[in-house]
């Protein structure tokens, strides 16, 4: 059984398209408040300033250690001073230097309403890079508070949550996300996988197949339901369709199971459509077992037209008998065989008569049918109705995701 599983955290935080260092961007340390500082600080300062403006972080901060040994600074002072080593420290990638002049300048009361966030934001994405989460998480937090409608601080604290160990935490945040990316979608599937949330975990897995249809989430899922116990045998052929909906079947063995499965189903026209599908993909035909396919093929072919020789009279018999099995099965087939309307009217009588061996089954198959007729209002309505634990509802729900997708 197939395990979705991210490669590595850094290309979920790629997709999601999230880097740490930008809340660094516009923070300048040109704008300041227009008050007199003296000059044994304004002389290094704007030495420092001009420094860090030429890119030369590193000597700008060394500058900065003259205004240090100044005593006696004002609070205007140690603002200036402090807002010019952030943007200089963070630019140099010193983070603990300039974690420590981001809260000074935070902390100070003199930030612009306008800009006192931008600060935040970047004193989080600070303490992310330096891998200090505790930290990281109070100021992206802060920043929410701020600006709770924050996408980006938002992905960031389901990041740091993830990346420090804080699962539960990450899933509930990512849970309460309304139109998830798949990149977060995939982060909340292997949070569920590390918790052992088997029920979580397919619920996201379904979530991600049908925003996101690649054949590994269908894989994966498909895997799954019919690995579930109580799962039916009988509803073996209908997994086989979902997987040949979406593109799973590759092998001749498949092809050959599933054929086989459809004509035993009294289905001889979805055989053999299930074996010409084979037959253009290279899977049959080929090989040292090219005559068995062969005559698999003649089989079906065979199996349907005496199908149509003898389908008036096994609808009389059925009819008659009021065998909701044979009158769905024989709908069924109608309906692949191009004869909507008369198949779907029985698979409809089959339904009503509600005493087939598994009613539930009979109206998934309903369903199937009359979205392989194009009427797809009517298929999501009764895809909808079915119910159980036998595997026949959560084929159903895959059947909308397959419907609503296309």
């Amino acid at each position: 059984m197939t395990k979705f599983r991210l490669a590595h955290l850094g290309l979920v935080m790629a997709a999601i398209g999230f880097t740490a260092a930008a809340p660094l961007a516009g923070l300048s340390s040109v704008a300041y408040a227009a008050e007199a500082v003296r000059a044994e600080i304004g002389k290094p300062l704007q030495e420092a300033q001009k420094l860090a403006a030429a890119g030369k972080n590193k000597e700008a901060l060394a500058k900065l250690k003259e205004t240090d040994a100044v005593g006696g600074k004002s609070p205007n002072e140690i603002y200036m001073i402090e807002r010019t080593r952030a943007s200089a420290a963070a630019a140099a990638g010193d983070n603990d230097a300039a974690a420590k002049a981001f809260e000074t300048v935070i902390n100070s009361g003199k930030l612009a309403p306008a800009e006192a966030p931008k600060f935040t934001q970047a004193l989080a994405g600070i303490y992310y890079r330096a891998k200090d989460y505790p930290k990281a998480i109070t100021w992206i937090q802060r920043a929410l508070k701020d600006n709770p409608g924050d996408a980006q601080m938002h992905e960031l604290l389901i990041q740091t949550y993830y990346i420090s160990g804080k699962y539960a935490e990450a899933a509930k945040e990512l849970q309460g996300t309304k139109g998830a990316s798949e990149a977060s979608l995939q982060m909340l599937a292997n949070i569920q996988l590390k918790q052992n949330d088997k029920e979580g975990y397919v619920q996201t897995l379904e979530k991600l197949a049908g925003a996101y249809p690649k054949s590994s989430y269908w894989a994966d899922l498909l895997n799954r339901v019919s690995g579930k116990p109580g799962f039916a045998s009988s509803l073996s052929l209908d997994v086989l369709r979902l997987r040949l909906a979406n593109g799973l079947l590759t092998k001749p063995s498949e092809f050959m199971e599933m054929s086989q499965l459809a004509l035993q189903a009294g289905n001889a026209a979805e055989a053999v459509k299930i074996i010409d599908q084979g037959y253009k993909k290279g899977a049959l035909g080929t090989g040292s077992d090219a005559s068995r396919h062969q005559r698999l093929k003649d089989l079906a072919a065979k199996t349907q037209t005496e199908f149509e020789a003898k389908q008036a009279a096994a609808e009389a018999e059925a009819v008659k008998a009021k065998d909701a099995d044979a009158l769905s099965n024989m709908g069924f087939a109608l309906v692949t065989a191009g004869k909507a309307d008369k198949g779907l009217a029985l698979m409809e009588q089959a339904v009503k008569l509600d005493s087939a061996r598994n009613p539930e089954a009979a109206k998934l198959h309903l369903g199937i049918a009359q979205s392989i007729a194009g009427k797809k209002a009517a298929a999501l309505t009764t895809l909808k109705s079915v119910k159980g634990k036998d595997g026949a509802a959560d084929l159903a729900r895959y059947w909308t995701l397959n419907l609503n997708r296309s």
